[in-house]
């Protein structure tokens, strides 16, 4: 045993994994007890789940910004005529008459109607005037509404549902607000998020086999289609698993630690038999300095972040730039 392991306050971890990172390993040894990293080092890296650095707070971080691209011209414009586009990874999505796509937050309430959209964030997103609104085909006109902003204004609502524009929009057919902190949604035409059809809902290939939904068992992990990251990894409930750039694979070191784990929960260990979507030969555990267990996946811990309140979200990915979604490949996914 290395006496560098023993050396200062370093605690240490066993990777259970077998193999994990023997081909970066020189010395072909499977000696893989390695110090953890000082998390104290740390601490203003991974944020507290809160304020600024937990991607719900104020400013850019929250997915607000102060970037008011072309979009924002139209700041309180009416929609026109709304218009239903079908994109591949969205589905059925709503736009203005101008072809520029729609959106809701999930921090707005529908019943009753209320934004909680104001100041900075009504500059990147701004309100849709309800004036002259009307519903084209594919839209039930029963579902528009408005409701009065804090500034006496009328913002036209969808399903009770307040409606905006995205700055960063600049041309029909963008979509760089979808999921934007996790609360950002393109619009569907009931005022729901948008969404792909599912296998036998309408426009489905009739002669094609019906696929049943199957929900992933509880402690499986399974892979989400993301429109902007491609298949990532998700556990048993759908939520997004994430591995963090201070931990590393070879030599085996676990830094989120103490007051990290409260934004950051470490992902239990799964039986391989209940995984699908990923190779199994890449689902793993490791021991963490408090003696549990933790999931790793191709040598990395990797965990949940309770800043994604549904099935799905991605608002962790690339957070201080060090926390990143895991794809089915086991890599970590690109920026968005």
């Amino acid at each position: 045993m290395r006496r560098g392991i023993f050396a200062g306050s370093a605690v240490a971890v066993l990777l259970l994994t077998a193999g994990c990172g023997l081909s970066d390993n020189p010395s072909g040894k499977s000696d893989a007890v390695q110090p953890v990293g000082d998390s104290k080092q740390l601490g203003s890296l991974y944020g507290s789940g809160s304020g600024s650095g937990s991607g719900y707070g104020s400013g850019a971080d929250a997915g607000y910004g102060g970037d008011t691209g072309a979009a924002a011209a139209g700041a309180g414009a009416a929609a026109g005529q709304l218009k239903v586009q079908e994109l591949p990874n969205l589905g059925s999505t709503v736009t203005d008459g101008q072809g520029i796509t729609l959106y809701r937050f999930d921090k707005d309430t529908a019943k009753p109607p209320k934004s909680n959209c104001e100041g900075d964030c009504a500059k990147a997103w701004p309100a849709v005037a309800a004036d002259d609104a009307s519903a084209g085909a594919g839209i039930d006109a029963g579902l528009l509404g408005s409701v009065a902003r804090a500034d006496g204004t009328k913002q036209l609502t969808l399903g009770g549902w307040p409606v905006y524009r995205y700055a960063k929009d600049t041309k029909p057919g963008d979509t760089l607000g979808e999921g934007v902190g996790g609360t950002w949604h393109v619009l569907g035409p009931d005022g729901k998020p948008a969404a792909p059809a599912k296998p036998g809902g309408a426009g489905a290939d009739p002669a094609a086999p019906a696929v049943p939904a199957v929900p992933p068992k509880k402690g499986a992990l399974s892979v989400n289609a993301n429109a902007q990251l491609g298949n990532i990894v998700a556990d048993g409930e759908g939520r997004t698993l994430y591995r963090f750039d201070k931990d590393s694979a070879w030599p085996m070191k676990i830094g989120c630690v103490d007051s990290c784990v409260d934004t950051w929960k470490p992902a239990k260990p799964v039986d391989k038999a209940e995984v699908s979507g990923i190779p199994a030969e890449l689902v793993g555990s490791v021991k963490r300095p408090d003696g549990s267990e933790q999931l790793t996946i191709d040598c990395w811990p990797v965990y949940t972040f309770t800043g994604d309140k549904e099935p799905g979200d991605i608002s962790g990915h690339n957070k201080q730039g060090l926390w990143f979604a895991v794809t089915d490949k086991g890599k970590k996914a690109k920026a968005a």
